[in-house]
């Protein structure tokens, strides 16, 4: 009916009816949406994603099972109606890591044997992300760095650690899921040159990392969850306080209530090691954010042995 008219563009509907035998009714018929299609099609959608390589009739076979009654020829129609198909190729997916990188079977034991890092999100007031890369000695329990920007690309991650690497010695083993940034080429090349191991976890498996999931629960419920951050900034600087109240001032059940610090003095003495960082290191190109020269002599000369421990 809709070509015959826009050939014929004069003829008016009535007429185009009645020429081809077609009453008005079924051409102005609208389609009426039945009250239980979004539930059913939102399940349908649900199922796709999770089964991508499924076609209709396993999908039909799996709502039939969750206690939707339609029959497979609706189901047809509904996916057609959503444009999907399955996917003749598709796309393999890097999954680098496996339980025995967890944190159980592969524990740090000394300092600088494993640390760990992760991402944590907050946002300023004016509702724009804010990216936390934290990163833990998960011997000493000792937060090395928080480095808060808008993103963090694999890129940035690099900087983050060369920095860290130049003023506290680097790891053997770094500990991580599978984030994009933490498996790009770039980032794995370089800690190879490093002579860093990484560790990643198995994938949908975050209590394999559990020692900076633990810390990333503390900081967003000790900070992220009691703070309402303005800017870039202002959110950087209370993260730095942060840092080094929990390294220095904060007691930690896990070391017997003693601070992350004041371990690491303890360990170092017992065995010999000592980092070659400083508690609260700064300098020119620092990656993290820290706080004024002033203010960190200051936290020296309160502290002196602890600055030996590391950071």
């Amino acid at each position: 009916m809709n070509k015959t008219r826009k050939r014929l563009q004069d003829v008016s509907q009535r007429r185009a009816c009645k020429v081809l035998g077609q009453p008005r009714a079924t051409q102005r018929y609208a389609v009426r949406e039945r009250d239980d299609e979004k539930p059913l099609v939102q399940r349908m959608l649900a199922l796709v994603r999770r089964h991508p390589r499924y076609g209709y009739r396993r999908v039909w076979a799996l709502l039939r099972r969750d206690g939707f009654r339609v029959n497979v020829k609706r189901v047809y129609r509904l996916w057609r109606k959503e444009g999907l198909k399955v996917p003749r190729k598709q796309r393999k997916r890097r999954r680098l890591g496996h339980s025995g990188n967890g944190c159980v079977r592969h524990r740090a034991e000394y300092i600088n044997h494993v640390w760990c890092y992760d991402f944590v999100s907050d946002q300023t007031v004016d509702g724009r992300t804010v990216k936390f890369l934290t990163i833990e000695d998960e011997y000493t329990r000792e937060c090395l760095a928080i480095e808060v920007e808008r993103s963090i690309t694999s890129t940035e991650v690099i900087e983050t650690l060369r920095y860290v690497f130049e003023v506290r010695g680097a790891p053997e083993h770094i500990r991580s899921d599978n984030g994009p940034e933490f498996i790009a080429k770039a980032l794995r090349a370089w800690l190879a040159e490093s002579g860093v191991k990484t560790l990643y976890i198995e994938p949908g498996a975050p209590w394999q990392n559990g020692f900076n999931e633990s810390f990333n629960g503390k900081l967003r419920d000790e900070l992220l969850n009691g703070e309402l951050f303005t800017s870039l900034t202002e959110a950087k600087l209370v993260t730095e306080d942060y840092r080094l109240e929990y390294n220095h001032r904060r007691p930690h059940s896990s070391l017997g209530y003693e601070t992350p610090a004041a371990f690491a003095v303890t360990v170092s003495g017992r065995t010999g090691e000592v980092g070659k960082a400083s508690a609260t290191p700064v300098g020119p190109g620092s990656a993290t954010l820290r706080l004024p020269q002033q203010a960190m002599d200051e936290e020296q000369k309160r502290t002196p042995t602890l600055i030996a421990a590391g950071t």
